[in-house]
């Protein structure tokens, strides 16, 4: 049995299709001023893979966040049948909200075939199992601030086991600094139907859910921290097959921060060893 807050977001990606290539989507009601970047991630991937042929899968996208979500009104997806060619397809897409837009994706997809393979080698690092719940160890934390805490009991679609530790946060949202690496297991919390392109949805959601927080890891700050963050760009490669609802290990790192913005890779392989995507992103790191 799925978890309702997996069953809600499942809700959130199955997009209402309004005309030929055009569809719209909805956000959770919760008290948020903006949409989580990952959902507008999950849904332009979703309104993409809705016009191209099932047989073809997505292997890239790249993106731009333009303006803030409204959590309160439909996002519109256009999609721009930009080519279909021999073993390629490309996707355009455009979110709009109150008559702007809001973001952009450009989405390529290939037909299944073989060709030359090698890979990097997964980290070593403790099972899921030898650890603990990131939302139940944070909860702990005596020095969380009210608003942190109820923001960390939310429902959350996936279940996310850190290495390294999360925290401690102290009362301004602080903690200790230390290098910008990090390794998070994760699965969600619930079993999902076989369908490939769901998983990919899902996966870019969750990638974009603590990617940037690495930015900010050796300046001893936090998403909670007096500091605004949000992100810029977002890329994403999917090499092989994978289930969202199985374990996988996003190894994180932030090679640079300058210019009030922070680079951050994230690769994620199955619990086996197998890298099954790659994911670059820039964010904003800006002291207030």
């Amino acid at each position: 049995m799925s978890d309702a807050s997996l069953i809600r977001l499942l809700a959130l990606l199955d997009l209402e299709s309004i005309e030929e290539n055009v569809f719209r989507g909805s956000s959770p009601a919760e008290p948020v001023q903006r949409v989580f970047g990952g959902q507008v991630l999950a849904q332009a991937l979703v309104a993409a893979t809705r016009t191209v042929a099932p047989d073809r899968l997505c292997h890239s996208f790249h993106a731009y966040f333009l303006r803030p979500g409204d959590p309160k009104v439909p996002i519109l997806y256009q999609v721009d049948r930009s080519r279909d060619g021999g073993s390629f397809t490309a996707r355009r897409v455009v979110a709009i909200q109150h008559g702007m837009q809001i973001f952009i994706l450009a989405a390529s997809f290939q037909r299944i075939e073989a060709g030359f393979e090698h890979q990097s080698q997964m980290p070593l690092v403790p099972e899921p199992e030898s650890l603990e719940d990131d939302q139940q160890q944070l909860l702990r934390d005596p020095a969380l601030k009210p608003e942190i805490r109820a923001w960390v009991a939310r429902e959350r679609p996936f279940e996310t086991r850190s290495v390294l530790g999360r925290g401690p946060f102290g009362n301004l949202g602080d903690r200790p600094a230390r290098p910008p690496v990090d390794h998070i297991w994760l699965k969600t919390r619930g079993p999902l139907p076989d369908d490939p392109a769901t998983h990919c949805a899902l996966l870019a959601f969750v990638s974009d859910m603590s990617l940037l927080d690495t930015a900010l890891l050796p300046h001893g700050k936090s998403i909670f921290s007096d500091v605004q963050v949000a992100s810029l760009d977002h890329a994403m490669w999917f090499h092989r097959p994978f289930r969202a609802d199985d374990w996988l290990l996003y190894v994180q790192d932030s090679p640079s921060a300058s210019g009030a913005r922070g680079f951050n890779r994230g690769a994620i392989y199955r619990r086996d060893g197998t890298l099954v995507a790659s994911v670059a992103q820039e964010g904003l790191i800006r002291p207030r």
